[in-house]
């Protein structure tokens, strides 16, 4: 849900039907993961961790790291509860989201986006 007014764009056919929406960057990047042209690797240890336990990517990352959950969530200002779910297997955090456990953990937000 976006909180800020943003002006798009909407885009029509000659009898004024609309065809297209042009939204900004941002926008599109926080709600549907944008595009990365660059090639984002996994270690491999990384995989491991998730198919043999289980666990999401991001639980994989964190035990990869050697990092705590409570290190982590003090690392991104949240208490180690609100970590905990979103590290969850049924968590589907935000790109925003992704980007403030990436940058707690040292890693790009493409590498917890599986």
């Amino acid at each position: 849900m976006m909180t800020a007014h943003t002006d798009h764009h909407i885009l029509k056919a000659p009898d004024g039907t609309p065809l297209y929406v042009v939204v900004p960057w941002d926008d599109y990047e926080e709600h549907f993961g944008g595009r990365s042209d660059d090639e984002v690797t996994i270690p491999h240890a990384v995989i491991v961790i998730e198919d043999e336990r289980g666990v999401s990517l991001i639980r994989a990352w964190r035990e990869h790291l050697g990092l705590t959950q409570d290190e982590v969530a003090r690392r991104m200002g949240v208490t180690r509860q609100a970590y905990l779910q979103m590290e969850s297997l049924a968590a589907k955090p935000r790109v925003a989201t992704l980007k403030k456990i990436a940058a707690a953990m040292g890693v790009t937000w493409e590498q917890l986006r599986a």
